[in-house]
């Protein structure tokens, strides 16, 4: 148990955290997030030192607490208010993007310190809508400067988990927060309805390695050590991937359901939902690339993605957890007591 405190307030808040590198905190909040994590990480950056302005003109944002990516969910919310109490009012919110459990406390934080500048991608700002943050709003695209007290960031511009997401540089340290580019275990799912696309995923992962960062912070799971080897993990797993994917459509799969269950296997029917979303993803690259079969009709695939994958994928999850089985042998009893009632 560790705790916020604010000695001039008297606030205080007892949560569990981490703090590395020294002065950036991760603090793991319940959130409405995908197995096989359930908590997001809130990144907390406080100044040792107040610095009422930056020198120059080339910051966007300049504040004396960050927080980055407030998504707990509603029953959180109280812990949020209470950690929010014990910091210093100067305050800079940054935004990955806009998915609820990155942004769900927003709210919160701008009840409890209406002057927060919030700082956000345009198309995340665009999806935020004005109902969950209505005061100061800074938008950015990457390249930016943010100084908290002396610490000093730099936006970057990381696209392919969706097409306003950002990632955050430490300058002193080199360590990157990644938002949902990476995650602590196994790999993130991109959101295709919000432009995720895997030739920006691609660009990101490559740009990531160029920045070489010490440390990767995630806001899902443990922050990462060793950023080389999977930053070039993802790429080696995505790549084989899409080698499956077209594998399996070389081999006759012309339907989402098809290609899922062909280039998935193994995996529990019940993470076919977001897998489906991958292949949707690799499927649209792949056809950048020109690599798909020339007989492999894409309106037919793409009419495959809704009702069709969504009514087969039910019934082989329901027929997976012994439901179906159920179903006939309840169902078949009623039909002999029906027989036997009318032979009665």
């Amino acid at each position: 148990m560790a705790l916020f405190s604010d000695s001039n307030s008297g606030a205080n808040c007892p949560l569990h955290y981490q703090e590395y590198p020294p002065g950036i905190r991760l603090v793991p909040m319940k959130s409405r997030t995908r197995e096989p994590f359930h908590t997001t990480n809130l990144v907390v950056v406080v100044a040792d030192d107040v610095i009422d302005q930056p020198n120059g003109s080339s910051f966007v944002a300049y504040g004396t607490t960050l927080l980055v990516d407030p998504g707990c969910s509603s029953q959180f919310h109280s812990d949020l208010t209470d950690l929010v109490a014990t910091l210093p009012r100067k305050l800079v919110v940054f935004v990955t993007h806009h998915h609820y459990d990155h942004v769900d406390g927003l709210s919160v934080i701008q009840k409890c310190n209406p002057d927060a500048v919030l700082l956000v991608h345009e198309n995340t700002s665009r999806r935020i809508g004005r109902g969950e943050w209505y005061l100061h709003r800074t938008l950015i695209s990457g390249g930016e400067k943010i100084q908290i007290g002396n610490h000093q960031f730099e936006a970057i511009f990381a696209p392919g988990h969706t097409d306003g997401h950002l990632a955050l540089l430490h300058a002193s340290t080199n360590s990157l927060i990644v938002g949902d580019h990476c995650v602590g275990h196994g790999s993130a799912v991109l959101d295709f309805r919000a432009g995720g696309n895997m030739k920006d995923y691609f660009q990101t992962t490559y740009r990531f390695l160029e920045l070489s960062p010490h440390v990767l912070i995630p806001m899902h799971g443990r922050m990462n050590l060793w950023p080389k080897r999977m930053l070039c993990g993802y790429l080696k797993h995505r790549r084989d991937r899409e080698l499956s994917i077209l594998k399996a459509i070389e081999n006759g799969a012309e339907t989402l359901y098809d290609i899922v269950s062909k280039s998935y296997i193994g995996l529990n029917t019940k993470l076919w939902l977001p897998a489906s979303s991958n292949v949707r993803i690799h499927v649209d690259h792949l056809a950048y690339q020109g690599k798909l079969p020339k007989d492999f009709a894409m309106q037919k695939f793409q009419a495959s993605c809704r009702l069709h994958f969504i009514s087969r994928w039910l019934w082989k999850y329901l027929e997976s957890r012994g439901i179906v089985k159920a179903i006939a042998v309840i169902g078949a009893g009623s039909l002999a007591i029906a027989v036997a009632l009318i032979n009665f």
